[in-house]
């Protein structure tokens, strides 16, 4: 009767959670079929391992590894630069395809997902079990990526599942079964417990989800916190977290980072990458119809060592055109031409949804307007050839430098998808002239 003690019911829910596995270097090897089975890694350009190959990390090697480490331990190991670009066009087809099988999809993360398939049954004439196996089957099959599936009555428990046999796994917690697969899960391994929570546990006795999950109520409510109690009851069958597909639309700030190979201190180099973060994060703010009230420019010295400035905007605004200048005067404020920089970011700051335009008596309604109908053009374009196809001139040096390792375009720069054309790589500046 042990494994009986949570949810006599099987399905009250059906909740599956979809892990790429080794999602990075997955994507390469499908782009490069030549590099499938080698020791890889992604990150080249931040210094550290962003992400290990199935190979890699059978020799040691794993996320946040220093790369001169990660090569003692395998000196054949294969380096390649983050194209995030491309993950992420993975990424949205991937979740598109769960969209076939449900419309309730939570994008987790740029490789995970949660589905509520609850009801689906009838509509997809297929059991719970067989609806997660043909989502896992088309994502492999279509896209040729591996990935882990776990099915279950909630979301703590489905990426349990998930987790429980990766590569490549699929399994299944119903219900009546739960206790067996918490037995020897120990409690840090649950999602949503920090190391604080697992250290305090332990000293009240509690190393595993299954011991956890036994605890009596009225203890976990008087020794957790409210998430603490939240994960208690997701444990146990109970669905506490709802499968969210709206996006997000709230932010209480926007930031956008970059880091690449070699440190360099290129004066307008440098400002292309800040140019461009801050093109990105606008991008996302106007998105969801935001705007700042406060701008942070930031660059990271080869040491790690973080240098910013702050600057509030005359009024709140998501145009670059409109922001450039005052980013060039934060950046000379910065910029310290001995120095070798790796990395630059933009954090956007008080961000408001009322973006009436509030003239100064120093500015120009008319072109003030023009610009901000400019935008409306290139936010239209860049919906249909994809983000920063239009960009500021003064951020063009990435399209000629490389934006991975300097002098070294990226791959998705260099691979054509079906339908794709040379011309819808080139991109066509918007040249900012004084």
């Amino acid at each position: 009767m042990n494994d009986m003690i949570f949810s006599h019911h099987s399905w009250p829910r059906a909740i599956v959670h979809i892990d790429g596995d080794a999602f990075f270097t997955s994507c390469e090897e499908v782009i490069h079929p030549e590099l499938k089975g080698k020791p890889m890694i992604t990150g080249g350009e931040r210094g550290i391992v962003a992400c290990a190959s199935y190979p890699a990390k059978k020799m040691g090697i794993t996320r946040g590894v220093p790369l001169h480490q990660a090569k003692n331990i395998c000196p054949n190991l294969i380096i390649l630069p983050s194209d995030y670009e491309t993950y992420s066009l993975f990424s949205r087809r991937m979740f598109n395809i769960m969209r076939r099988f449900t419309p309730d999809v939570e994008e987790y993360s740029i490789d995970e997902a949660f589905c509520d398939i609850t009801g689906m049954r009838r509509a997809l004439r297929s059991s719970y079990t067989g609806i997660a196996e043909q989502m896992k089957r088309a994502i492999e099959r279509e896209l040729g990526l591996g990935v882990s599936v776990g099915i279950s009555l909630t979301k703590v428990l489905a990426k349990v599942g998930s987790k429980h046999q990766k590569p490549s796994g699929l399994t299944v917690i119903a219900g009546r079964s739960i206790a067996r697969y918490l037995e020897h899960l120990p409690v840090g391994k649950i999602w949503g417990i920090g190391p604080a929570t697992t250290s305090y546990l332990a000293k009240i006795g509690v190393k595993t989800a299954l011991e956890f999950a036994r605890m009596p109520e009225a203890a976990v409510r008087k020794r957790l916190t409210k998430p603490g109690v939240e994960i208690w009851r997701e444990l146990r069958g109970d669905s506490v977290y709802p499968v969210i597909s709206e996006e997000k639309s709230v932010y209480a700030s926007i930031s956008k980072m970059k880091t690449f190979a070699p440190p360099t201190s290129d004066r307008e180099y440098l400002f292309a990458h800040l140019l461009r973060n801050l093109e990105s994060a606008c991008i996302k703010a106007r998105r969801y119809g935001l705007a700042p009230r406060k701008i942070i420019s930031l660059l990271r010295t080869r040491q790690f060592g973080d240098v910013g400035s702050e600057a509030t905007l005359v009024r709140p605004s998501a145009l670059p055109l409109e922001l450039s200048g005052l980013l060039r005067e934060l950046f000379d404020s910065l910029y310290r031409e001995k120095e070798l920089y790796r990395s630059t970011g933009v954090i956007l700051l008080e961000l408001t949804h009322d973006v009436t335009i509030q003239y100064s008596l120093f500015e120009s309604p008319m072109k003030a307007e023009k610009i901000r109908e400019l935008y409306e053009a290139m936010d239209s374009l860049s919906g249909k050839y994809g983000k920063h196809s239009l960009h500021l001139g003064a951020s063009h040096p990435l399209e000629q430098l490389g934006k991975g390792k300097r002098g070294t375009p990226t791959v998705r720069e260099e691979t054509k998808f079906f339908g794709e054309t040379k011309r819808r790589h080139l991109g066509l500046p918007i040249l900012h002239v004084k």
